[in-house]
């Protein structure tokens, strides 16, 4: 499979070296320190890279400096701007397309169409990287988690995933992108369980409904907390993560008088624990109206815990039989599907197919963030290079840490300037 190439100039081309293994760098924003689904996968993807061999890994993140700290992670000056788990803002781009020139990757995947996604776009295929935009979100999705009038706000959004995109070589994804970006993902993003989510017969099951994820606007916690209120049978609820919504869910379940029903209990970060508190639950549920993926309904699964999601979450098509939906934004049919999910006995054998699914298989929802799932990066991005580049960056050789890793700006190595190399600054 080869990317092709829109509306970019004709470039020479350089073949990847036979042996050699593929350098990937994964840029994004959204790695905070208690982030979700991103930062799950792309910690599975580097820890695969690292045990195997089978590729060249590269994390580029925001963090409170510039640094690498010689094992592939690189981060770059940024403002913290959400205590809750911990975003980023990075402080322009420049520093990122001066790192993409530094390592000079085989492919540069961009996880957001928010950090200088066209400077970056010309800084990789100034070295001949494939550019791959992964699109994990939706505008729908942003557009919901910001007050106002969700319509306006997803359509400039749009606006600005369609200009984010016109650089880039493919897009991956696990949704449709047209109605986004106009064009296909050609790629498909495709999302895993890991080891530790699987049946635990062991657990005591409670009978409680469960929610793990942000405490967010975008999340559906107000029509779930409704749903609830609602319900003749008072089961507990309990809504484990935190969020910038954390006190007005409180503060919305106290006006609902529910009391001790609802319990907010903190990030969970372990996934052995993550794990454990699934296979502990009558129900879990995720409430969102926009869901790109829904991982953490395949999670729950994989523990033999029920599932309820919205009818448009991508990984209910995954769970037939396993889950019960309701129409997005609808709390009165949320909680017609929770009452359908609390009658259900959970399917053990399923749930242990599941988690065992082998990777490679049309069926299996498995990959990256399974240690066999990962097996098949490399040979996917291996067929994605288009090998596209203008020369400007050094040859690919063995990625060696910078002699110096941090400073108070960006590293001397990657202030480096001359043939192949961006002055500090020059592409903004």
């Amino acid at each position: 499979m080869s990317v092709a190439v829109t509306g970019q100039p004709s470039l020479t081309r350089r073949p990847l070296a036979a042996g050699r293994p593929l350098r990937i760098a994964d840029v994004t924003m959204f790695y905070g320190e208690r982030s979700g689904g991103i930062r799950t996968y792309l910690e599975a993807k580097a820890a695969y890279a690292a045990r195997t061999g089978r590729f060249e890994h590269h994390l580029v993140i925001p963090g409170k400096m510039t640094a690498s700290d010689g094992t592939g992670r690189h981060e770059h000056r940024s403002l913290r701007v959400a205590a809750s788990n911990g975003y980023r803002v990075p402080l322009g781009g420049a520093e990122l397309q001066s790192t993409l020139h530094e390592l000079a990757p085989d492919v540069v995947l961009l996880h957001d169409p928010f950090w200088t996604p066209r400077g970056a776009s010309r800084a990789a295929h100034e070295c001949g990287a494939a550019v791959i935009a992964v699109h994990h979100s939706s505008a729908s999705l942003h557009a919901a988690g910001l007050p106002g009038p969700d319509a306006v706000y997803a359509r400039a959004l749009r606006r600005w995933y369609r200009r984010a995109y016109l650089d880039v070589d493919a897009i991956m994804s696990v949704v449709d992108t047209e109605i986004d970006v106009r064009r296909p993902a050609t790629l498909r993003l495709r999302l895993g369980i890991e080891p530790t989510f699987h049946p635990r017969p062991e657990v005591p099951r409670s009978d409680h409904v469960l929610y793990v994820g942000r405490l967010s606007r975008e999340k559906g916690l107000r029509q779930l907390l409704e749903a609830a209120a609602a319900s003749a049978e008072p089961w507990p609820l309990v809504l484990l993560g935190t969020g910038p919504m954390g006190d007005a869910l409180r503060e919305r379940a106290r006006q609902l008088g529910l009391g001790t029903r609802v319990t907010f209990d903190p990030y969970v970060r372990d996934r052995e624990q993550l794990a454990q508190r699934f296979a502990a639950a009558r129900v879990a549920v995720l409430p969102g109206a926009h869901e790109t993926f829904g991982l953490a309904a395949l999670e729950a699964a994989a523990c033999a815990t029920p599932v309820v999601t919205a009818e448009p979450t991508p990984s209910a098509s995954l769970l037939s039989g396993r889950v019960d939906t309701f129409r997005p934004g609808d709390s009165t049919d949320l909680l017609r599907a929770i009452e359908r999910a609390r009658r259900r006995v959970p399917d053990v054998p399923g749930a242990a197919r599941l988690a065992a699914a082998t990777p490679g298989r049309t069926s299996s929802p498995r990959s990256c963030p399974t240690s066999s799932g990962c097996s098949g990066v490399a040979p996917r991005y291996r067929g994605a290079i288009s090998g596209r580049g203008d020369g400007r960056c050094r040859p690919r050789a063995p990625w060696r840490s910078p002699s110096t890793t941090s400073s108070p700006g960006r590293s001397r190595a990657f202030r480096r300037s001359g043939p192949g190399w961006r002055t500090a600054g020059s592409d903004r």
